[in-house]
């Protein structure tokens, strides 16, 4: 016979590592405002807890009638799919047996009908600390959905892991799109809760918001943290592409492989067309980085079965490294050698009439500058431009220390 559930017992076989998720928290001692309520959770296959278990199956245990509805972002409830404009559709989880409501294909936001249903949205989503990464979009059409409805929405919240290091350039609002909703640098350095309260505040959401903060976080890389990876999504498979991802995510909007159907998505990148020999002396960021020099083959996406030859990114430093500045003055130095380069053209995330790259970056500057091949140095400026500004800006809803802005 199976022993009685004790979540205390498993905080007790777990390794103490001085830090507690949201998700932890909440469960080790149900609150009575959860209680005798409908539950929706907001959620996919990264909202673990840290010993393993899937927090919507603990979640089902310990309140097996109030839990009613699942919803899932980009790439699915069990992220198996890939990548910009591949829609999930509704479907039930077989583990639960609930119905799990698709928020990218079908829709984008829960619609009234699913949000009548529940009286309390709860939301576990592993973000990666980069504008262009979805699911903090996903939370912002949500949290507005969930305004006109008058559902409380509560955030389990977990570390960025990217930690608190911000780096532009920001988001123009010509530019906006499912990749940028909302005017954030690159790598925001913010948590899912942190973004919550200040998307509510600047929009001025009449949303009953709650947030389960971390307890024992002060801004620390992933690595650092103790916590296991669990791929947030299909080409992110541990930390080290994702510290990558701000940058290399650029590459999207280029011709270039950014490693999608490779083993290293992020970590490699190249084209058949790339002469590493003569690019390898021109690289930037050398005393942070080893650029491997390597050929390989995508097995899907661009390049699919060419033989491409490009770079490893070995990160020695990952404090001291900048992802979105090194790409830049990479591709700075790949337009300056290859007449063969070339932008990517739209559509790009159910955007038709800008570049990807503008959409990724946020504007058009630095794809003109990276053109008229200006000094990495003014690159450094246009990133840096309205960084200031958005750092007071978000200041009164930060939650954790040590904000590096």
């Amino acid at each position: 016979m199976r022993p009685p559930f004790s979540l205390g017992r498993l905080f007790l076989c777990y390794p103490d590592m001085g830090l507690r998720i949201g998700a932890s928290i909440l469960l080790s001692s149900i609150p009575g405002w959860l209680r005798s309520r409908r539950i929706g959770f907001l959620c996919h296959q990264a909202s673990l807890l840290p010993w393993g278990e899937h927090v919507r199956i603990v979640l089902k245990r310990l309140l097996p009638k109030e839990l009613v509805l699942l919803l899932a972002p980009q790439h699915g409830l069990f992220g198996d799919k890939q990548a910009n404009m591949i829609p999930s559709g509704d479907t039930s989880d077989p583990f639960t047996g609930l119905p799990v409501i698709s928020l990218y294909g079908p829709r984008l936001a829960p619609t009234p009908e699913h949000l009548e249903q529940i009286d309390v949205l709860l939301v576990d989503l592993q973000d990666m600390g980069c504008r262009v990464y979805t699911y903090i979009w996903t939370l912002l059409l949500t949290l507005k959905a969930c305004a006109q409805t008058g559902t409380e929405v509560v955030i389990l919240d977990r570390p960025n892991p990217l930690g608190r290091v911000v780096e532009g350039p920001m988001l123009e609002e010509d530019f906006f799109s499912f990749v940028g909703l909302f005017p954030l640098p690159l790598r925001h350095g913010l948590t899912m809760g942190e973004l919550a309260r200040f998307f509510c505040a600047q929009l001025a959401l009449d949303v009953e918001l709650r947030v389960v903060p971390v307890e024992g976080w002060a801004g620390e890389y992933f690595i650092e943290t103790g916590l296991p990876w669990i791929k947030p999504s299909p080409n992110l498979p541990d930390f080290f592409s994702a510290l990558v991802y701000p940058g290399q995510v650029l590459l999207e909007g280029t011709n270039l492989s950014e490693g999608r159907g490779t083993t290293s998505p992020f970590l490699i990148f190249g084209a058949p067309y790339l002469r590493i020999k003569e690019l390898s002396s021109r690289l930037p960021m050398r005393d942070i980085i080893w650029w491997q020099a390597l050929a390989f083959e995508p097995t899907f996406d661009k390049w699919q079965g060419k033989s491409c030859f490009g770079f490893y990114l070995q990160v020695r430093r990952w404090r001291e490294y900048r992802p979105v500045l090194t790409t830049l003055c990479l591709l700075r130095e790949i337009l300056a050698l290859h007449e063969e380069f070339s932008w990517r053209r739209p559509p790009y995330e159910f955007t038709w009439h800008h570049w990807p790259f503008d959409v990724i970056v946020g504007n058009s500057s630095l794809r003109e500058a990276l053109e008229s091949q200006v000094e990495p140095e003014e690159l450094t400026i246009l990133c840096e431009k309205g960084i200031r500004e958005f750092c007071e800006k978000v200041r009164p809803f930060l939650i954790y220390e040590n904000y590096a802005c």
